[in-house]
């Protein structure tokens, strides 16, 4: 595509009606730079082509190269994507784990979780490669889910389980927190961070048995001014729910706010 160039006579005419006249190079300086304005979108998309195709975007999710109108996920894997719609049922199998243990107004999981699936893919990339924008969109997918629901209205913060600054410094970030911003970028909540704290650095919690995730996170969470929190409804966040000991023990601290209610949303949990 050619770039059309200025008619430098009409810019002289219009410089001497303003009292001015141009110099030869002032003109040809003015053309360069007409040309270039009125070609800036064209070059911005032509070198964002070039970047496209020397470093593709694709589908975290399953690897596959992302259309032109696709962002973060494609479409064949978010409409394919494993939703569970437990957050419309207070009586669903993530909030069974807790009855009788801590009292928690809903529980619910997005998605569910299976090796080698697109969910267990996304989670790994937030967690492990630095794709926040993988977390960004669990997040959001999180928040389109209890929207909806009656069990999550008149939510007043957003906590996501801490983790110790050790482990941020290593990764970079709190793949939860993350997900709260999605959430919230949605919901236009307040997000908080330092409400509940994470004081001991822990082990993983992968490839440990309930009786050995109990112990890991027992007693390793503390509360800031719990008054602030006193007859709030708060949002705890979390990537998977696995055994929900983390969940379990990040709730019991919580619940020492004086009259706070308790809602549990995750990305995700196993299938049945």
């Amino acid at each position: 595509m050619k770039a059309k160039l200025p008619d430098y006579t009409n810019l002289n005419r219009t410089a001497l009606r303003s009292g001015f006249f141009l110099s030869d190079a002032e003109l040809i300086a003015a053309g360069f730079i007409f040309v270039i304005k009125t070609n800036l979108s064209l070059m911005v998309q032509v070198v964002s082509n070039i970047l496209s195709l020397l470093y593709p975007d694709v589908c975290p999710a399953c690897g596959q190269l992302l259309l032109e109108d696709e962002k973060i996920v494609c479409l064949s894997c978010h409409i394919l994507m494993p939703r569970t719609g437990y957050e419309q049922f207070a009586d669903n199998p993530v909030a069974r784990m807790f009855w009788g243990k801590i009292p928690l107004n809903a529980v619910s999981a997005r998605f569910f979780f299976a090796k080698k699936g697109r969910i267990q893919h996304l989670i790994h990339e937030l967690k492990y490669k630095s794709n926040r924008e993988a977390g960004l969109y669990l997040g959001k997918e999180i928040a389109a889910g209890i929207q909806s629901s009656t069990f999550y209205q008149g939510i007043d913060y957003l906590i996501p389980v801490p983790l110790h600054p050790k482990r941020i410094k290593v990764r970079g970030y709190n793949q939860s927190e993350v997900l709260a911003q999605g959430i919230q970028s949605l919901l236009a909540v307040p997000l908080s961070t330092n409400h509940l704290i994470r004081s001991v650095a822990t082990e993983t919690q992968t490839k440990k048995s309930r009786e050995a995730r109990w112990k890991n996170v027992k007693d390793i969470f503390v509360l800031n001014e719990p008054g602030s929190l006193a007859g709030k409804h708060v949002l705890l966040i979390d990537d998977v729910i696995t055994t929900g000991s983390t969940i379990e023990a990040c709730a019991a601290v919580l619940a020492t706010a004086p009259g706070v209610k308790i809602s549990v949303a995750a990305a995700a949990c196993p299938t049945n």
